[in-house]
């Protein structure tokens, strides 16, 4: 009989785990969860105080089999997954399948408890935490195991029955008043309002106009600088226009450039902490550019182990799942001893720096770190794929520095008055210079945009002293215009969603790929954008669950669970509290919300057949166009319909030229390429065939416009090489107000008609084919390209040119007949 069985998530988790413990410890994985709620149905009984009905997931009979057979000739069974509530959660669900009599047992009841003297002190079945993989931290767990924290369970169990109630009681209201196959989500839906209020905010924006005038002077030494003009006297001016300028930079021709005062003072920039969960996501989308979910993957990787030539199996980070910047003690004694060492007494505070925690609740757990400070990257590098060394180094940096002293800066503010006749003109510039680097020598924190200590570090200024004479060089006004809010990346949304308290940081991985996996946001040049069944779907929602989806109520529902998990709230409590606002705005939406199935919006738009007026209507795909004469119970009525364009929005400078920049696989993060295939462009890994990844070119980043030469035959503006749902069209720069599309023609009649002109079209699955130009007058149509030219053999009225491997050939289409013939030139890409 083994000494223990240990139970964890995974196999990578399990291997490195076995080599500490040895051979008296057998140590296998679960898999992640091994019971949930049921798809089939709701699985909370409303009726009974949310008593909720967990059955075994389907596919994990055999790995629950596996480990009851185990635990038979185990003396101890040991839980180990990891150390939060959804670990706490699995925990809980393998004793209540290990520690009974799975025959006597109900089907999945949550009643169904393990038997007493399986868990308790000296008991068979216990929990071990740790915080991360090492040899002593495992050891060490072992020597102290526990109780399951049946608040924790509880905490779990709440969030997932509230998910619960939420997806099965409101998507069925989206599938039967908008379309099948959409979802809602008690977070999801809180996060895509983030963005389509983002969205809105800068469509409704208006730019104003505002001017600076910069001065560059000169004082005895070198070099010359730029003070910005900030008003009259002591009174700060706003300059809105353009005359008004130029009436100040006329005046400031002639004046007399004095130092009013020089202030020099030292400014300290303290070290930051080490990650949290949320700033390791934000500044590897940042620096690496690797989305969330990918950071999380590599994470995972690193924290369960990772081969090291002779050390075997090693855990190089800390748990990355977590809200704390706590380090142990021995992490902290090591690190400055590293310190110390490499940088010397300078770079080393008198005291280890401490942080403020922001939650109670994640007392327990760590910050992200390395598990050895004395584990350089560079010593690590040979072992570790590129994307794993990119993060290790960045969790590495970020710990060393955040126990490093500040840096030091000599920051020197100097105003300056520009004296002409009666007016005096009141200037600044602020410069820094860094003095002592501290923590900077070894990391920095990354910013979404820049701030004014950059721009300080820009001046470098002379000795200047209140009274100085300056000699003018230049004056340089310069036209600006206030900007909207930018759009959402990654970085910027999970610091948002953060700072509302919406969600945790282990969930924004999913949220994020959950919207845009449902279509309801798209990335636009690394920007989320909201697609239209995202701001159909929001506005329903919102319009009608005033409450549930309300940015203040979602995070106090967080509080909430953190209280049930300090065991300061029961989950029972906070059920009935949410339920009760739930389930009286599900009796409202079930009765006021708009079906969009219905919907028929009248446009100044005709009809291209009948000249009827068009309606917008709603079908599987979105909005369209449709003729309103149109009567299913008629079938002699105008069928006409035309695809609704969804009005992504204008790109601005920043935007395009960042949908320019590469593309970077999610998985492996190498280099996505554009490449052709038989349903036309995708974009593929060039890890190929290690990473298999590949996109439609309609998933996620937008393919940018490409303004043409040409210009519209209707309206002179010019035309534009746009790319659709159903691939490259052209047409006017101009729309809406201008509508034309360019037809594509080959230059050859049409064989039956004789009239219409070929034109080279896309079906919706990609594929190309060829029409007539009158269609649907005409309803000619051929898969490949017709040639005008008879066939010499039996005198059919066209060939065709058809590509295959070995090359293109032209053929007869006639089935009976043979005639075919090469094509010289090389072979076309397929």
């Amino acid at each position: 009989m083994s000494k223990g069985l240990v139970i964890v998530e995974s196999p990578a988790k399990a291997k490195t785990i076995q080599k500490y413990l040895g051979k008296g410890f057998t140590v296998d994985a679960s898999y992640g969860h091994v019971k949930d709620l049921p798809k089939s149905s709701l699985g909370v009984d409303l009726e009974n105080d949310f008593e909720t009905e967990y059955v075994v997931i389907p596919g994990k009979e055999k790995v629950l089999a596996k480990l009851k057979k185990l635990a038979l000739s185990a003396d101890h069974i040991y839980l180990a997954p990891d150390p939060d509530r959804e670990g706490e959660a699995i925990a809980a669900h393998l004793a209540d399948e290990l520690g009974e009599d799975s025959s006597k047992k109900k089907k999945g009841k949550k009643k169904a408890k393990a038997k007493t003297d399986d868990i308790g002190d000296g008991a068979r079945i216990r929990r071990v935490t740790f915080n991360e993989i090492t040899q002593r931290a495992v050891k060490a767990a072992f020597e102290h195991p526990r109780d399951i924290d049946r608040n924790l369970v509880d905490a779990q169990q709440t969030r997932r029955v509230l998910d619960r109630l939420v997806g099965y009681q409101v998507s069925p209201l989206l599938w039967d008043k908008v379309r099948r196959g959409l979802s809602a989500g008690r977070v999801q839906t809180v996060a895509l309002r983030l963005i389509v209020d983002r969205e809105r905010e800068i469509k409704a924006f208006e730019k104003k106009e505002y001017w600076t005038i910069d001065a560059n002077l000169a004082a005895n030494k070198p070099p010359a600088f730029d003070a910005r003009f900030l008003g009259k006297g002591e009174e700060k001016v706003e300059i809105n226009h353009g005359e008004e300028a130029e009436k100040i930079r006329l005046a400031l021709e002639n004046a007399d450039w004095v130092v009013r005062s020089a202030e020099k003072k030292e400014r300290r920039r303290n070290a930051t902490p080490p990650f949290t969960t949320s700033k390791l996501q934000q500044d590897s989308s940042r620096k690496l550019r690797f989305s969330v979910k990918r950071t999380m993957m590599i994470a995972q990787r690193l924290y369960e182990g990772v081969e090291l030539g002779d050390e075997g199996l090693v855990g190089l980070i800390t748990y990355m799942r977590t809200d704390s910047t706590r380090v142990s003690g021995e992490a902290i004694t090591e690190v400055r001893e590293y310190i110390s060492e490499q940088f010397g007494a300078p770079y080393l505070p008198d005291s280890p720096n401490t942080y403020k925690e922001k939650k109670e609740a994640q007392a327990a757990h760590e910050a992200i770190r390395p598990t050895s400070a004395m584990r350089h990257p560079d010593l690590v590098k040979q072992y570790l794929q590129e994307d794993e060394f990119k993060v290790y180094k960045l969790i590495w940096q970020r710990f060393i520095a955040s126990q490093m002293n500040p840096a030091v800066f000599d920051q020197t503010s100097v105003d300056i008055d520009a004296k002409s006749g009666s007016d005096v003109f009141w200037f600044r510039v602020t410069g820094s210079v860094m003095k002592f680097d501290g923590f900077l020598k070894v990391y920095e924190e990354s910013k979404d945009n820049k701030d004014e200590e950059d721009e300080e570090l820009k001046h470098k200024l002379p000795p200047l002293e209140a009274g100085q004479k300056l000699t003018l060089k230049s004056l340089l006004p310069e036209q600006h215009f206030t900007e909207p809010p930018p759009r959402f990346n990654e970085a910027s949304l999970v610091k948002e969603l953060e700072e509302r308290g919406i969600g945790r940081p282990s969930t924004y991985a999913t949220i994020l790929s959950t919207i845009q996996e449902r279509q309801y946001a798209q990335k636009i040049g690394g920007k989320f954008v909201p697609t239209e069944i995202g701001l159909v779907v929001t506005d329903l929602l919102v319009e009608n669950f005033k409450d549930i989806f309300d940015f203040q109520y979602t995070a106090r529902l967080e509080e909430e669970l953190d209280e049930i998990e300090e065991g300061k709230q029961t989950g029972n409590d906070a059920l009935t509290e949410f339920y009760q606002k739930f389930s009286k705005d599900l009796r409202y939406a079930e009765k006021h919300m708009e079906n969009i199935k219905r919907m028929e919006k009248p446009t100044d738009e005709k009809c291209e057949l009948c000249g009827s007026p068009l309606v917008i209507k709603w079908g599987k795909h979105g909005s369209f166009y449709a003729c309103s004469t149109y009567d299913k119970e008629n079938p002699d009525t105008c069928k006409f319909t035309k695809e609704n364009p969804i009005n992504l929005p204008d790109l601005d400078s920043a935007d395009m030229q960042e949908t320019a920049q590469e593309e970077y696989c999610e998985n492996c993060g190498r280099v996505m390429v554009l490449k052709r295939g038989r349903f036309g462009q995708f974009m593929a890994c060039t890890g190929y065939p290690d990473c298999k990844t590949t996109r439609r070119l309609d998933q996620g980043k937008k393919v940018p416009d490409i303004p043409l030469d040409e210009t519209c035959p209707l309206c002179k503006r010019n035309l534009i090489l746009r790319h659709g749902r159903y691939g490259e069209f052209t047409s006017c720069s101009g729309y809406p107000e201008c509508k034309y599309v360019k037809q594509n023609f080959i230059g050859v009649k049409c064989p039956d008609c004789r009239e219409g002109e070929l034109v080279e079209k896309r079906a919706r699955k990609g594929n190309t084919f060829y029409g007539c130009g009158n269609y649907p007058k005409c309803k000619f149509t051929s898969a490949a390209k017709p040639v005008p030219e008879k066939c010499p053999d039996c005198g059919h009225e066209y060939l065709v040119e058809r590509i295959r491997k070995e090359g293109t050939v032209i053929a007869c289409p006639n089935k009976e007949c043979d005639y075919e013939r090469a094509v010289e030139g090389p072979a076309p890409e397929v």
